[in-house]
């Protein structure tokens, strides 16, 4: 069956980003010139997503209008005739039939997922999280959708991280491995490096068939107080099969500070237009650091008498 429906949660409140995401959603932050969110909904729509439903929270709203159309603002650009900044804009409205429903209160994925159940209905869908940019040359969802057709089961995205940053994904337990693809046993939410049982994190991308929403219904609030997502998986591996992708292409972590810097970077390097400036201006900063390192170690050590 086509994936046509993709789930995005935008109802978080963006703590990690504070005093930034006070007033604005952490999912319009921009790398570059767009925001963060207008990169997984790209993705989506290259995957072959035709309707995408928002899940938001309160203060969300600039998601919204981010989506939709804007008449003053198109109507200048034309009588500007700044026509391939005009195409762009209207792009963006145009991309894929987009839906909004409100998560009341931030209770976890787990809920946010199961507020789409209803837009969603009795067919296979995508989750896309928006702490999650995937950079590559085939669109991560659709090497997931590929995976989907020739195992007809849910398959989750999956990357290995280092040991240190384990506890802060959910963590599958794998089992047998086909190319790139794992059978999954277990999963466990953050858990610490000496209880994982294994390196291999979740991406924040999913391809789910509709049997979730009945695991998120039997879960208890888990990991936070929140009702997870994991948690349902591990219900739905218990009953069904269940599969891992090991994800091709880079990665970065907005969610924290550094994996939003290294995406701000990386995303403006692969830009033809800011490549040799931004290069440019990197390599000065670095030679200036090397500067200052050999500074310091030529500066005489003091005698304590």
């Amino acid at each position: 069956m086509k994936i046509k429906k993709a789930v995005i949660p935008v109802g978080g409140l963006g703590t990690r980003f504070l005093p930034a995401t006070k007033a604005q959603p952490k999912e319009m932050l921009p790398i570059v010139d767009k925001p963060a969110v207008q990169y997984i909904v790209e993705e989506a729509v290259a995957s072959g997503i035709e309707s995408i439903i928002f899940i938001t929270g309160r203060n969300k709203k600039s998601i919204e209008d981010h989506f939709d159309k804007s008449i003053e603002l198109e109507q200048m650009l034309e009588e500007k005739q700044k026509l391939e900044v005009l195409n762009e804009i209207q792009q963006i409205s145009s991309m894929a039939n987009i839906h909004y429903i409100r998560q009341k209160e931030p209770k976890g994925l787990g809920h946010a997922v199961l507020c789409a159940e209803q837009f969603i209905g009795n067919e296979p869908f995508a989750v896309l999280l928006g702490d999650d940019i995937m950079v590559s040359e085939q669109p991560a969802l659709k090497q997931m959708i590929e995976a989907y057709h020739n195992t007809n089961q849910s398959i989750i995205g999956v990357k290995a991280v280092a040991n240190e940053d384990v506890s802060k994904y959910g963590i599958i337990d794998p089992g047998n491995k086909f190319g790139r693809v794992h059978s999954v046993k277990d999963l466990v939410e953050k858990p610490s490096i000496d209880t994982a049982p294994s390196n291999i994190a979740v991406m924040g991308r999913y391809i789910l068939n509709p049997s979730i929403f009945s695991y998120l219904k039997m879960i208890e609030q888990g990991v936070g107080n929140e009702l997870q997502l994991t948690d349902a998986l591990r219900l739905q591996c218990e009953n069904e099969k269940l599969y891992a992708l090991e994800l091709e292409g880079r990665r970065y972590d907005i969610g924290e500070k550094i994996g939003y810097i290294k995406a701000m970077i990386e995303v403006a390097l692969n830009r033809a237009d800011l490549h040799r400036p931004l290069l440019s201006y990197l390599e000065g900063i670095v030679e200036e650091e090397l500067v200052k390192k050999l500074d310091q170690r030529k500066v005489p050590s003091k005698n304590i008498i």
